[in-house]
């Protein structure tokens, strides 16, 4: 059984540029919380899991996770990804044909940055017949060009990276995903446990707001926040990752993003990964 926190707040998020952007005003007191916050900051992957547990009353989770664990949790309007243009890409070391021909990849090893990844999703979607082996996500480039697999699917910055290391891009599958839907594709949200006061998961909905609203207002003042957790990633990669996962989207999920996540959410139970749910997906 949950327990209800008392005194401080634990919020998860990522090291990644988006999230500690976003959530560098939250962490260090400069908007105002409906209680005091603590930063824990963790790999996605690794906050997925914490959440089908229910470790952490606030957190960043991936949208494929997310629906799994919807009897405990809600997303927040504001603080996830979710955009045009920013899908993961599946990169190769050498070419492997025609992308729109499922063959292409099917019965190919591809290493994935995990099972409750939206990218992992969309991979075997776009490619039933694909074999997966997972790995952290800053391990999938290596794996690709040492030959260990024969494809990599990656996330977050490796985005713009992957050309440094020899690969080439196989396939965006977020455009994969807006020519069949017509929709963003929705990547990460900030969730809270249902069993919060709804008062409390209001409040904390327009504080990350207010968190994103200053950061945009004070630009400089997080950079070295940032940095902090950019592991060895180049200025122009750090401000490009923050330019394309920070959007209009950020500060309120709208319709048209609603609309894509139940999209996504429809298409993970049809592939049979998740259960229906006629639970809310947002608070309201």
């Amino acid at each position: 059984m949950t327990t209800l926190p008392t005194s401080t707040l634990d919020l998860g998020y990522s090291f990644c540029p988006n999230d500690t952007f976003i959530f560098y005003a939250l962490a260090h007191g400069r908007v105002p919380s409906p209680l005091p916050v603590r930063e824990v900051l963790e790999d996605v992957e690794t906050l997925n899991g914490w959440a089908r547990e229910g470790r952490l009353p606030i957190t960043k989770i991936s949208y494929r996770a997310y629906f799994g664990v919807q009897d405990r949790y809600v997303a927040l309007r504001s603080g996830g990804a979710l955009g045009r243009g920013v899908g993961p890409l599946v990169v190769t070391r050498d070419d492997l044909g025609d992308p729109e021909n499922p063959d292409a990849l099917n019965g190919r090893v591809v290493a994935s940055p995990g099972a409750l990844t939206t990218a992992e999703l969309l991979l075997r979607t776009a490619y039933p017949g694909v074999r997966v082996v997972r790995m952290r996500y800053d391990e999938v480039m290596p794996a690709v060009t040492s030959g260990r697999v024969d494809a990599g699917l990656i996330i977050h910055e490796s985005r713009f990276t992957y050309p440094s290391f020899g690969l080439r891009r196989f396939v965006d599958l977020g455009a994969w995903w807006e020519a069949r839907t017509g929709l963003p594709l929705p990547l990460g949200a900030i969730l809270v446990r249902r069993d919060l006061p709804r008062g409390t998961q209001l409040a904390l909905q327009d504080a990350v707001r207010q968190s994103l609203t200053y950061a945009r207002t004070h630009p400089d003042e997080p950079r070295a926040y940032i940095r902090q957790h950019a592991l060895e990633m180049s200025d122009d990669v750090m401000q490009a990752h923050i330019d394309l996962y920070v959007n209009d989207f950020s500060l309120d999920v709208g319709e048209e993003g609603e609309a894509a996540v139940r999209e996504l959410r429809d298409r993970a139970v049809r592939a049979g990964v998740v259960e229906p749910s006629d639970l809310p997906l947002f608070v309201s």
